[in-house]
């Protein structure tokens, strides 16, 4: 069976520490503790890994965060995978720094990224929200995805990365349900 994970974000170092590049950090997490190397391939950097009798591919768009959907269609494709063996890891205003939720499906609720996946492939594909929060003044939303964490927030991000990677694995190997009671509460 075969698996495409993808972590949204926005290439170049500008971008590599800041609160919307989640995704990112998520993937390179999970790619490094299985020694799972990125190449620079189409449409994105691509690692490939087996879990068990599980094939997966990780993406990490080089689209830019609102033209995610291109790499996201353009890999489901080549590999044959169906929408329901997708998962996007992305971040989310809307929770609290930290908190994990995985969902089998769903609106945009907002987010560019996740919008614009779903203009091309529909809303029925699961996701794993990681909470970035929403300390910001009014307007300054963009500013805010932008920025890195904080110091505070960098103390608290390996455990919630490692959580992340454990939820992307229960995915894998025991489905989005089960995995969304055993983690969403946590």
């Amino acid at each position: 069976m075969k698996y495409l994970i993808a972590g949204l974000g926005n290439i170049g170092p500008d971008y590599a520490q800041t609160r919307h590049n989640i995704g990112f950090m998520v993937l390179d997490a999970f790619a490094k503790a299985s020694n799972a190397v990125f190449e620079d391939r189409r449409y994105g950097f691509v690692a490939e890994m087996r879990l068990r009798n599980k094939s997966l591919v990780l993406l990490k768009p080089s689209t830019f965060m609102n033209l995610s959907g291109n790499a996201v269609r353009y890999w489901l494709q080549k590999e044959k995978t169906e929408n329901e063996n997708l998962l996007v890891v992305v971040d989310d205003l809307a929770l609290p720094f930290g908190t994990l939720r995985m969902k089998p499906e769903g609106s945009d609720a907002g987010h560019n990224g996740l919008k614009h996946i779903q203009e091309l492939i529909g809303q029925d594909y699961p996701r794993l929200r990681f909470g970035i929060g929403n300390n910001f003044p009014r307007g300054g939303q963009i500013d805010y995805v932008l920025e890195p964490f904080s110091d505070e927030e960098r103390q608290l991000l390996p455990g919630r990365i490692d959580t992340a990677t454990d939820m992307i694995r229960s995915f894998c190997l025991s489905g989005v349900r089960i995995t969304m009671n055993q983690y969403n509460n946590r």
